[in-house]
């Protein structure tokens, strides 16, 4: 297995010339090729896994130097078990301990495929557990495994936890609703089809960030018609930016502002 140093997908050899994620135009190849890593070399390296709670029952992972895109993984805890969102492109003993320590592994979903990590990795040292993948983006998995069990429109996860399906960044793109979470008040567990900006009051509804390719405004409408049939008060996007309160108000409204310009009704500022 080797893991992509752009992305930090993981990949069963032999592996392609160069990642077909990375080559897509939602992603680059970087101005000096392809490059592979392995698990073995980066703990040389001393990557590690860190662990932080962004609130009671969410656990931020991530790992230090970054591997890949750098997502953070979020570790949701609940009383029958928990999920572990977006999967980092690392991992070693001492996270996997530190994860089962919050209980049993329920499964592992990604928000879409940038977000695979090192997930059949992760499955393997926790036991097995079930890797959901979006059946709409099964082309994308670049490595195969019994753990892989396919899915579309909405699964649930335990009671309170439940993978949506919301297309977008990519038709597989999802989030996963956490009842529970935000003190009762309902956490999204978001991608890149709901990226929470920078000024933590807003959210962007891009194809490709890097590449600075947005969706269509009827796209953004769409995905924020369908959650908001959800009840949540924050968002967490895949590197932990934050809407802390509100959100369901400001996906919203971002959505409408997305389409306006999308629009051109503000082309008279420009």
């Amino acid at each position: 297995m080797l893991i992509c140093a752009t992305c930090g997908v993981e990949r069963d050899e032999p592996v392609p010339e160069v990642c077909p994620i990375c080559c897509d135009e939602r992603q680059y190849v970087p101005a000096d090729g392809q490059q592979w890593l392995t698990l073995e070399g980066l703990a040389q390296q001393g990557h590690r896994a860190l662990l932080q709670e962004n609130e009671p029952g969410l656990i931020g992972i991530t790992t230090a130097p970054k591997v890949g895109i750098g997502q953070t993984a979020q570790l949701v805890v609940t009383g029958e078990g928990s999920l572990l969102w977006d999967p980092v492109g690392y991992v070693d003993d001492s996270a996997v301990t530190a994860v089962l320590e919050r209980g049993p592994v329920l499964a592992i979903a990604a928000s879409h495929p940038h977000m695979f990590g090192v997930q059949v990795e992760w499955s393997r040292r926790l036991g097995g557990v079930p890797v959901l993948v979006a059946e709409a983006d099964r082309t994308w998995l670049g490595r195969n495994d019994p753990a892989i069990d396919y899915w579309s429109g909405s699964r649930t996860i335990a009671e309170g936890l439940t993978l949506h399906q919301t297309g977008g960044h990519f038709p597989g793109s999802a989030v996963a609703h956490w009842v529970p979470g935000a003190a009762g008040n309902g956490v999204l567990l978001t991608g890149d089809s709901v990226f929470p900006n920078p000024d933590r009051r807003s959210i962007a509804f891009m194809r490709s960030y890097p590449n600075r390719l947005p969706l269509s405004g009827a796209v953004a409408l769409r995905i924020a018609r369908q959650l908001g049939e959800l009840e949540f008060d924050r968002i967490y996007g895949n590197f932990n930016n934050v809407i802390a309160s509100g959100a369901r108000a400001v996906l919203h409204d971002s959505a409408q502002r997305h389409a306006a310009w999308t629009r051109g009704d503000f082309d008279h500022l420009t």
